[in-house]
């Protein structure tokens, strides 16, 4: 699994003029789930991001965790993640996973974040969404779960 995780101090997912998840201060999580992604990645990777101390405490470090600030989470599935573009220039997608196997480890991956006491919305699987977020900081990080060592 890969994601882009930004934090934000809003941001919202809209389908066909209709707002589909939005929240306040927190995270911004882009997941793409690739062919060889099993529920074990999903539950990595939101451990990961729920714990990843990229919050400011008092002292303006980043020191804690979505968790320790009580924030949410938008998750907004994006396999163009998996977008390869070594071989031209039109993206090639084919290491994403079929999208039932994809939608299977994305709700994973949602139940896990939930699991762990965080508030999250999401957007619609394989809907064209338009996502609006304002990143706070800016700060961006990009895992993947694959990339543990």
């Amino acid at each position: 699994m890969r994601a882009v995780i930004q934090r934000v101090t809003r941001a919202s997912v809209t389908i066909e003029g209709r707002v589909a998840g939005e929240i306040g201060a927190g995270l911004l999580v882009l997941l793409g789930v690739s062919k060889t992604d099993h529920p074990e990645s999903a539950s990595y990777l939101a451990e990961k991001i729920a714990n990843l101390r990229i919050f400011s405490d008092e002292a303006g470090k980043m020191n804690l965790s979505v968790l320790d600030t009580a924030g949410s989470a938008l998750v907004v599935s994006q396999f163009t993640l998996y977008g390869d573009t070594r071989g031209g220039r039109r993206p090639s997608f084919i290491q994403a996973a079929p999208p039932e196997e994809a939608n299977r480890l994305y709700q994973e991956f949602v139940k896990s974040l939930r699991s762990l006491g965080m508030k999250v919305e999401t957007g619609v699987f394989q809907a064209h969404m338009q996502v609006e977020l304002v990143n706070d900081g800016p700060v961006t990080i990009l895992l993947d779960s694959e990339k543990t060592i």
